[in-house]
């Protein structure tokens, strides 16, 4: 019933029947359905294992009740989909059978427009493995199908398939697909190299931890060698839980980021690395962060555990907040300087506080605003998970650049004060530092303002040749104070 004959006419062609998960896309729709709703209701977690206890197939139904997705930003594999749409222009028939709910099934397959049927999950009966390979085997009968698959539940099917079509599949399976039916075609899995685990742990935002070394480094103490091994601990311990963080938020965040022009590369939402792996590795960088963080002296551990709390609230509904958002980053930011005065027990300046929380205020709605410039280049009148509209966009500026000269009037204001003539020989000679400030605020906003800042103000400026050159002056500038009485 459903041979056709393609253009060649010695030979007849069989549907093909298509896998999803895993397969036409590179994530598991089950594991982030199960994400977001945990996400969206934490109560949920506890209604899972109640309805696995009905069967694989329940789950799926309750958790795809509550999924929200737009199928035009899966990451899809995108040289399966033109190989299948070669194959249906050829004359095959084009069938998409997988284990997802069929109410997932049916928003990809409307998407993509290229499937003649589908068979899916239903709540009742979960179609994978055997149970796959018995309903296609009675539909097409046996060997009546070409199967695309990816998995070690799939050699089932292709040993009822004519011929299977290998995806995104380990050699181990890879292997055993060639011994259950012919192997047609394979479409080799992409490898996790070193730097995609890199970007999943964000290791180039680490730079963001050296704020630790901060209150030693303004209190003049670098000569203290076991202040420094004690800093290098902490920064490493710091680093492990802002890995774990990243970790998190990208796996809460992928819808957003997969419809943002950058961020859709992220391994996690890109799909080159399953959710799964995101799970399994977050308590582990939490671990080994609070374990390094026990052999610090001070109240680190206390600092740690809240910068570790706030970042989770602001994950999961925090930043989601008009305002509080920018004002809950910029926290995060002063939070590593107060746990690297805590690791080496400094006693901590108000001043240093006051100057770090308006600049990195500013830095907060540089962010924001960069962000709200890209949704609107795309036509869009809101920014995606965040309770910002376009319309925004111009008061958050003003905010920003408010925030950022504040910083420099604080500064301003601390030259006058009794600790900056305690701890400066020349303290007149740090007034220089104001303009450097003052430049390199409205540098940044500048290069905002025209659509050239980076998702990340922080990583734009260690990149940025004005701002590294303002860097240099304004250390240049207080060495100059600190040592300038004694030349």
């Amino acid at each position: 019933m459903f041979a056709i004959r393609s253009k060649d006419p010695n030979v007849i062609s069989t549907p093909i029947v298509v896998d999803l998960d895993g397969t036409l896309i590179r994530t598991d729709m089950l594991h982030e359905s199960a994400l977001q709703a945990c996400r969206n209701s934490p109560v949920c977690l506890l209604q899972i294992p109640t309805w696995l206890l009905k069967g694989k197939a329940a789950l799926k139904s309750h958790l795809a009740d509550r999924f929200q997705f737009d199928a035009a930003f899966l990451p899809y594999h995108d040289d399966l989909l033109h190989w299948l749409r070669d194959q249906r222009n050829e004359g095959r028939k084009v069938v998409l059978c997988t284990a997802s709910d069929m109410s997932i099934a049916e928003a990809i397959a409307r998407h993509l427009d290229l499937f003649d049927d589908i068979l899916a999950s239903d709540g009742r009966v979960n179609l994978a493995g055997t149970c796959k390979a018995q309903v296609l085997e009675s539909r097409f009968g046996k060997n009546g199908f070409d199967y695309v698959g990816n998995s070690h539940s799939d050699l089932k099917v292709w040993e009822s398939a004519r011929r299977g079509i290998v995806v995104n599949a380990s050699p181990y399976v890879t292997k055993q697909a060639k011994l259950a039916c012919v192997v047609e075609r394979i479409f080799p899995r992409a490898k996790l190299s070193l730097k995609e685990w890199c970007r999943s742990l964000r290791i180039h935002q680490w730079l963001k931890n050296a704020l630790l070394f901060v209150p030693l480094i303004a209190s003049h103490q670098l000569q203290n060698g076991i202040a420094w091994a004690a800093l290098i601990a902490a920064f490493f311990a710091f680093s492990l839980c802002a890995s774990s963080v990243y970790v998190t938020n990208d796996l809460m965040d992928l819808e957003s980021d997969r419809k943002h022009p950058r961020k859709r590369h992220r391994p996690f939402a890109a799909g080159l690395m399953p959710p799964w792996i995101g799970v399994a590795l977050a308590p582990i960088l939490l671990t080994a962060s609070l374990v390094l963080s026990q052999y610090i002296d001070g109240t680190f551990t206390v600092w740690l555990l809240s910068y570790f709390a706030l970042t989770c609230a602001y994950s999961g509904g925090l930043k989601r907040l008009v305002l509080v958002d920018c004002l809950v980053l910029a926290v995060l930011y002063t939070m590593r300087i107060v746990a690297g005065a805590a690791a080496v027990q400094i006693d901590l300046s108000y001043w240093l506080l006051a100057f770090s929380g308006f600049l990195f205020l500013s830095l907060a709605f540089i962010k924001r605003y960069a962000e709200l410039l890209v949704h609107q280049a795309q036509g869009r009148e809101a920014a995606h998970g965040r309770g910002y509209v376009i319309e925004d966009a111009s008061l958050i500026e003003m905010f920003g650049v408010t925030s950022g000269y504040a910083s420099a009037i604080v500064l301003a204001l601390y030259l006058h004060s009794d600790t900056a003539v305690k701890l400066y020989s020349a303290p007149e000679v740090i007034w220089a530092a104001v303009p450097v400030v003052l430049f390199w605020i409205s540098w940044m906003w500048l290069k905002t303002h025209r659509g050239e800042m980076h998702d990340d103000p922080v990583l734009f400026a260690v990149r940025d040749r004005a701002s590294l050159i303002a860097g240099a002056m304004f250390v240049g500038v207080l060495t100059l104070g600190t040592f300038g009485g004694q030349w």
